[in-house]
């Protein structure tokens, strides 16, 4: 593990810092970047995790993703926990705190909104970042790949009706150009730019592996510039209402930690091995919060307090996955005698 794997959350936490200071003293220069969009993607974001996830994507054996059809309980566990538990057990965890925990700290209005928000990151499975936290997992990469794969398939279809039922809303406003959009960047790009790459290699995976010790540090590049303009656009609201951003965050943590125990707890049930269990806990416990941010903002307002708790499900998101990580490395020996 190189230096900057190691000191990975350390990173994390500068970026989050340099992002903090960045979006308080360069308000100008942050705005501009932030308007740089197409389809409500921020472009500068997209290329940053574009950089991420491209080496990831090289080390997927398009021959060996039909192998997973072959180990179906790991698929089955991320897509029960996406579409059955989750998205039910995040409305029910903002109901408990804002309409009866935190009811005093917070207008029945305002509170509404900041459940809304919860619901749309719970409905929006990660599409993105799950490939990092596969990664650093030492997750299989084809599997996941499958998994991310059918779960976006499914997120055409069941986002808006879930979304719509859980906000009482018989009319909810998906932004179809931003799934699509994200999905073909954040997915189909980077993997068709892998294949490409490993048929230049000849698929010679002592040739692969070189390249991808390689092209490591830009992974962790495009992460810390992920999070670095993630925290600049929203800067100035994170540090405006510290309070809100500490309601909202306590359910989230609470969901998050309920959400990778209970994935985790299945995985071991059903004896899936590490590599395939502990990527499909991530993908259950991470959120599409760029999906969720857009949806938010198309339906509430920008300023909205809906809006506000998509944010800080961004804000949460990255630390937390982190500890998950870290928490899924010291336990692989938890599933050593757990094949599928």
């Amino acid at each position: 593990m190189g230096l900057f794997e190691r000191f990975l959350s350390l990173w994390v936490a500068l970026a989050i810092a340099a992002g903090l200071i960045l979006g308080t003293s360069l308000t100008a220069t942050i705005g501009f970047i932030a308007k740089l969009e197409f389809a409500q993607v921020n472009i500068p974001i997209a290329i940053l995790i574009w950089v991420m996830i491209y080496p990831m994507m090289v080390q997927v054996n398009f021959s060996a993703i039909k192998e997973a059809g072959k180990k179906p309980k790991g698929l089955a566990l991320t897509l029960v926990i996406n579409w059955l538990i989750k998205p039910f057990s995040m409305a029910f965890i903002g109901w408990l705190f804002f309409k009866i925990v935190f009811a005093p700290f917070v207008d029945p209005q305002t509170a509404s909104e900041y459940i809304a928000g919860m619901i749309l990151l719970g409905v929006a499975p990660c599409t993105a970042m799950v490939f990092v936290w596969s990664h650093l997992t030492k997750g299989d990469a084809n599997y996941t790949l499958v998994q991310v794969s059918v779960n976006d398939i499914i997120m055409v279809f069941a986002f808006a009706p879930i979304a719509g039922y859980l906000l009482g809303m018989s009319d909810v406003t998906v932004p179809w150009n931003t799934l699509f959009l994200s999905v073909a960047l954040y997915v189909i790009t980077p993997l068709v730019a892998g294949i490409i790459t490993r048929k230049a290699l000849k698929e010679n995976e002592n040739s692969i592996s070189g390249l991808t010790q390689k092209l490591k540090p830009f992974s962790i590049i495009g992460l810390l510039g992920t999070v670095t303009l993630l925290f600049a656009f929203q800067a100035e609201t994170i540090l405006a209402q510290p309070q809100d951003i500490l309601l909202i965050a306590i359910p989230l943590l609470i969901q998050t930690y309920g959400i990778f125990a209970l994935a985790y707890w299945f995985a071991l049930k059903l004896k899936l091995p590490h590599t395939i269990a502990a990527p499909a806990c991530m993908i259950g416990t991470s959120n599409f919060f760029e999906l969720a941010v857009a949806v938010a903002i198309a339906l509430f307002g920008l300023n909205s307090g809906a809006s506000l708790a998509t944010v800080v499900g961004v804000l949460v998101e990255v630390p937390v996955m982190l500890t998950l990580v870290a928490f899924a490395n010291r336990t692989r020996h938890w599933f050593i005698q757990h094949p599928e």
